[in-house]
């Protein structure tokens, strides 16, 4: 089972100079930074530490997961941030956990006694009442369905059709914004009924670089796509 490490970055250069130290390269068959089109240094950093970068020419997470696909080698896909977020350490716990035959497997920041420090009373709630929801509407077991730390199959993305436009563009237009793609990753899997396993998680503050959480519109966004999710993809 070969794993492919996506690390997505987006003028992140303090946490990365902080956390990929900390990640050791055998623990994956290939490390890809995806940028978003840094300019603080961190493209030029990660360049010089050996890494290969793809700079995404399109906005939005989304976007840079569907332009890197081509270019992913593994048989599981792992998404990291490196902002400080995601505890590098968890990584060869979460791809054993893969190993046990999971599609998908969750570092949870609610499961058993993990936190977030990174949440606030607003992102607190929103993530509780989404992942409540995918639960409820989709029949899912979630804890957290919407992190970004988390390891699955690559045929998921094509069996789940989470790289197709269609399932993003019709909330990304009324609340114009770019959205991400895994919490439509969880409403699927659940509806697929596919065997999906959690991991708990700490979630520390972020280091360095703006917080690019864009409340309002991504929380509007994604609550009419798992509404629509509802009816619409079988």
């Amino acid at each position: 089972m070969k794993t492919t490490l996506l690390v997505l970055t987006l003028d992140e250069i303090d946490g990365m100079k902080e956390i990929m130290p900390r990640i050791k390269r055998e623990w994956c068959d290939q490390i890809i930074i995806v940028d978003g089109g840094s300019t603080d240094g961190t493209i030029e950093w990660a360049k010089e530490n050996g890494y290969f970068v793809y700079v995404q020419k399109q906005l939005g997470f989304r976007h840079a997961y569907t332009e890197v696909l081509p270019y992913i080698e593994g048989d599981v896909v792992l998404t990291f941030s490196p902002d400080g977020n995601s505890i590098p350490e968890l990584i060869p716990d979460l791809i054993e956990k893969m190993k046990e035959g999971y599609d998908m497997v969750i570092v949870s920041r609610y499961l058993e006694d993990a936190k977030s420090e990174d949440d606030d009373v607003v992102t607190a709630f929103g993530n509780w009442l989404f992942t409540k929801t995918i639960n409820i509407l989709h029949g899912g077991h979630y804890t957290d369905a919407m992190v970004i730390y988390r390891a699955y199959k690559k045929s998921l993305i094509h069996d789940l059709e989470i790289d197709r436009d269609e399932g993003y563009e019709m909330a990304e237009r009324f609340f114009r914004t770019n959205i991400s793609w895994e919490p439509l990753l969880s409403v699927r899997a659940a509806k697929r009924k596919l065997k999906v396993g959690e991991m708990p998680g700490d979630e520390p503050p972020r280091i360095g670089g703006e917080r690019k959480l864009k409340v309002l519109k991504w929380g509007a966004a994604y609550y009419f796509q798992f509404l629509r999710e509802k009816f619409r993809w079988k």
